[in-house]
């Protein structure tokens, strides 16, 4: 038997990303695990409107989303833990602009460097819509068919409420593969 245990946010765990944009001729970073996926071709970025990184998304209309490896969970936590209000963040990353004018984090194992196509707001948050300009991956972790290999990569996950970070684990099985038959 199930438990209502209200209208809880219950999408855990997720991925943990930073997420960069220019504030003038530097990069400014923040920790985000609220993201999503709106289509083959878009992504949602989700952040509370207090956030000094919104502004710099809001006028640059770029952002990149660089996923967190274990390595670089340390510099990540604290992206998360310093406001951009208070503290220049433009050091902790060693970086790259990207093709199209988004920081990208040089030790992400992958970053998507994005354009804003949209801004949906609720109470307290601005979800960006963005669309996908490019996407740069770390050559080791690419397949002998040049596929993404989650395997190796081994992205950091965050589940809340505990705000705890985990690790992917162990592969269960193919997509669409546990039918058992017609």
């Amino acid at each position: 038997m199930k438990k209502n245990v209200g209208p809880l946010l219950a999408l855990y765990p997720m991925p943990v990303a930073v997420i960069g944009a220019m504030n003038g001729e530097k990069p400014t970073w923040t920790l985000v695990a609220h993201m999503g996926i709106i289509g083959h071709d878009r992504v949602l970025v989700s952040l509370a409107s207090p956030h000094f990184i919104n502004g710099c998304i809001k006028k640059e209309q770029k952002l990149s989303v660089n996923l967190v490896d274990e390595a670089m969970l340390p510099a990540a936590d604290e992206a998360g833990a310093l406001s951009g209000n208070k503290a220049d963040k433009s050091a902790l990353f060693a970086w790259d602009k990207g093709e199209h004018g988004a920081p990208v984090v040089a030790d992400a194992p992958l970053s998507i460097e994005c354009t804003v196509a949209d801004v949906y707001e609720t109470k307290g948050f601005e979800s960006f819509i963005c669309t996908i300009d490019a996407t740069y991956v770390d050559e080791k972790h690419l397949d002998a068919q040049g596929r993404i290999d989650y395997n190796t990569l081994r992205p950091v996950l965050f589940e809340f409420p505990t705000y705890s970070y985990l690790n992917t684990g162990k592969v269960l099985g193919k997509c669409l593969s546990f039918r058992k038959g017609d």
